[in-house]
Order: structure tokens, then C-alpha cells, then sequence
């Protein structure tokens, strides 16, 4: 391995857009919507205006985020943007939480995910290797070159997105349309801005992934071009899939029943189109994690690779060294092992719970820096600047405010917990990076 090389550039708009859509329609889309009815009380109205908040408070953030990233087009995404705008301290307690928490968790939950569907055809007991076994997967063909991570994103973005087209047609096709969509808000006994809380937390996480592609900035051709395509046109494409998909599951199957369902997709082309239908959706369910869980990969090794080259994480020698593909090896296997090692919980939302809070106390902070940087460096050349500012980044800022103050006071105990949990993780980055500088 050699350590002076450079990241090679030869990443274009279509593999970042991928990766944005890539990342995000995981699953989410197919298993968030029995946790949201189970909010709602089984009451549709509230589970789909939380939908169409989320996709706004997504559009809002991803409009802010990239004129960041394109002011700063360097490969770590959030970890250059907050070093350069708030020193290497901040910079680097974003990207220990992603290397530690965010990214090996999300990648482990995914695994989890595709041993659970496999493991309902193999049978239980092999469920976890299968998982482990996805994750093994994907770090061989991340450590073969960004080309081949790349081009298995754009080919499992295609493939998801057949499976959710067939839903959304033929779900309106035929669907009864006889069960309400707007109405009742939630259910009864239910207060409406808790349910709010819980229901955009849950779609929140469903939107999560879009920042991804900033990660890979230094691999494109022309990020000043491409990078707010991908991010802004990932989000939107995302947004009226989601919309639509879950308009097509009222559809076919009332809110009421959706909430005892945890795989509401395949429930619902089972009624389409029998036990076949059912079988089809479930393969490109398992297709669509696995898409993701490449995507979490590809971008949570680089935000590790830039740690290194900064010298602040342990083995920094090591893990900022590229292969003879000219991808950081061994920052992909900290992450895959990392996640394989999470894996062994086999809980699903235990992981992907663990880094949403610490992970939006970073976001919010870098929608900051659109204001700041505006102040401080107006002479900096803009190749894109957010539309509408001061008032997007405004309302991303106040979005990112209400999902940290819900998940602290209106989540319940359990969310609670995890948030101080993912909080107290993301601190011990403050010990370790003070060893690190203290060995230079």
C-alpha cells in the first residue's frame, strides 16, 4: 500500500445521484410505516402528512447542505466542512461519531435486515451469518475500487426502484381506494403533536443518507456542478417515491392493518399479485438494503480515510493508506468489521436509534455554516448558493432544533436513553483525538 497517492476522480453525476437515492431507499420505505401507524394509533392522516414534512425538512436541509459542500469540495463530507468552518476539534468528534456510531451501525442494521428476510426461506439459525455474510460482501467489492462500489449502487438503485414502480402502479390499479388516506389525523387518545414527534422521527430516518455523496466530493469529476444535482434531485426523486408508495399501501391495505404489519410491501403485493407477487417484492426489498448498506459503506470508510490523513484517529498510518485500486483497504474494513460486530445484537432499531440524534446535532451545525461562512468569506467564489437564503437554511436549522428537542422529550424513555447513549460515545472522541495529537 501507499500513502501518496490520490483518491481518483472519475465519479460522475449519475453514481452520486445513485448514491444519494441509493443510500436513502433502504428500508425504511418498506418497514417504517408499521411504526408509524403503531404512533397514529392505526390513523392515516398523520402518517402521511409526516411523510410530506419529512421530504420538505430533507429538501430544506439538502438544499442548505450544498452549498457547503460545494463551497468545500473535499472527501469526508461533514468532517471537512466543520474543521474548516469550526476547527479540527468539531470536525473530528463529527466524523469519530460516523466512524464509530452512524455508519457501522447503519450498515450493520441493514445486515440484520437481509438476514431476517433470508432467514424467514433458510430458517432462523441462519440469520446472523447470513447478515455477516452481506457485510463480508460488500467490503470485498468496496476494497476492489471505488468503480465497482460504484457501479453496484447504480445497478441495486435500478433494481430497487423496478419493485417500488410495480407497487405504485398496480397498487392504484388494483387497490379498493376504499380505505380512508387524510382522515382521522391519529387516532383516539392520541395527542397530535406527540404522534408528530414520533411519526418524523421515524420518516427521518427513512430520508437518512442523502448527505452521503458529500463524503465521496474529492472522487467526482466536477462536484461544483454535479454535487448539488445529485443531492437536491436524489432528495426529490426520494420524496415523491416515498409519497406515492405509501398512498399506494393505503390503497390497498387501511392504516389500521398497516400497523400490525412489519413488512407492509410485501403485504401488499401479496394481496396484489398472490404469493409470487409477495416472493418479487421480498427480493427487492433484500436488493434495496443491500444497496444501502453499500452506499453507508463506500461513504462512512472515506469520512474514516480523512480522519487518518488529519493523523486523529488511532493506526492513522494505516488506515490513510490507499490500496493498489486507489481506495483507503483498511478504513473499509474498520467500518465492515465495526458493523459486523454490531451485527451480533440483531437488533434493527437498537442500531439504526443509536445515531440519529448525535449524527442531527452535526447536521444542524453544518446548515450553520452556511450563515457563518456567508459572513465571514463573502469573497469566496460560489459555484451554487442555496436559494431563497437566509430563509432555507433558516427553517433547516429549526427542523434539525425540533428533531433534537423531540427525540430528548417526546419520544419516550427508550429514545431518550439512546440519545445520551449516542451523545456519550461521541464525547470519548474527545480523549482519543487528544491522544492522537498528542502523539502527532
Amino acid at each position: 500500500m501507499q500513502n501518496d497517492q490520490q483518491l481518483r476522480k472519475d465519479l460522475g453525476v449519475a453514481t452520486a445521484t445513485s448514491l444519494v437515492v441509493g443510500c436513502v431507499i433502504g428500508a425504511g420505505v418498506f418497514f417504517k410505516p408499521y411504526a408509524i401507524y403503531q404512533a397514529t394509533g392505526g390513523a392515516p392522516g398523520m402518517g402521511i402528512l409526516a411523510w410530506i414534512i419529512g421530504g420538505l425538512i430533507s429538501i430544506f436541509a439538502a438544499l442548505t447542505f450544498a452549498e457547503v459542500a460545494v463551497l468545500i469540495p473535499r472527501t469526508g463530507g461533514m468532517v471537512a466542512y466543520l474543521s474548516e468552518v469550526y476547527g479540527e476539534k468539531v470536525g473530528f468528534l463529527a466524523g469519530w461519531m460516523q466512524v464509530v456510531i452512524f455508519y457501522p451501525a447503519y450498515l450493520a442494521g441493514y445486515g440484520v435486515k437481509v438476514g431476517s428476510e433470508l432467514g424467514a426461506w433458510l430458517g432462523t439459525q441462519y440469520a446472523l451469518p447470513v447478515g455477516i455474510g452481506v457485510i463480508a460482501l460488500l467490503i470485498f467489492l468496496n476494497i476492489r475500487g471505488s468503480k465497482s462500489a460504484g457501479g453496484m449502487q447504480v445497478v441495486s438503485t435500478i433494481c430497487k426502484l423496478l419493485p417500488l414502480g410495480l407497487l405504485m402502479v398496480f397498487g392504484f390499479v388494483r387497490g379498493s381506494g376504499d380505505h380512508a388516506i387524510l382522515t382521522p389525523l391519529v387516532g383516539e387518545g392520541k395527542s397530535a403533536l406527540a404522534v408528530m414527534g414520533t411519526t418524523l422521527l421515524a420518516v427521518l430516518f427513512a430520508f437518512e443518507g442523502w448527505t452521503n455523496v458529500g463524503s465521496i466530493a474529492g472522487e467526482m469529476k466536477d462536484p461544483g456542478k454535479d454535487l448539488p444535482r445529485a443531492i437536491v434531485g436524489g432528495v426529490s426523486i426520494i420524496m415523491a417515491v416515498y409519497l406515492v408508495i405509501n398512498l399506494a399501501y393505503l390503497w390497498v391495505i387501511p392504516a389500521n392493518e398497516l400497523m400490525n404489519l412489519e413488512s407492509p410491501a410485501t403485504a401488499v403485493a401479496t394481496r396484489i399479485f398472490g404469493e409470487g407477487g409477495g416472493m418479487l417484492i421480498t427480493i427487492g426489498i433484500i436488493i434495496s438494503v443491500i444497496g444501502a448498506g453499500n452506499g453507508f459503506l463506500m461513504s462512512g470508510s472515506r469520512v474514516a480515510y480523512q480522519l487518518a490523513v488529519q493523523r486523529t484517529l488511532p493506526a492513522s498510518g494505516k488506515l490513510s493508506t490507499l490500496n493498489g485500486r486507489q481506495v483507503p483497504a483498511n478504513a473499509i474494513y474498520l467500518v465492515g468489521v465495526l458493523a459486523c460486530l454490531y451485527s451480533l445484537s440483531g437488533e434493527f432499531d437498537l442500531l439504526t436509534d443509536l445515531g440519529t440524534f448525535a449524527c442531527w446535532i452535526f447536521y444542524t451545525l453544518t446548515f450553520c455554516c452556511v450563515i457563518r461562512l456567508r459572513r465571514t468569506h463573502p469573497e469566496w467564489e460560489r459555484k451554487y448558493k442555496v436559494p431563497l437564503y437566509p430563509v432555507i437554511p433558516a427553517l433547516a436549522i429549526l427542523s434539525g432544533l425540533y428533531v433534537m428537542v423531540s427525540q430528548l422529550f417526546l419520544s419516550g424513555t427508550r429514545a431518550t436513553v439512546m440519545c445520551l447513549c449516542s451523545v456519550g460515545i461521541t464525547l470519548l472522541g474527545l480523549p482519543v483525538y487528544a491522544l492522537a495529537k498528542k502523539k502527532g
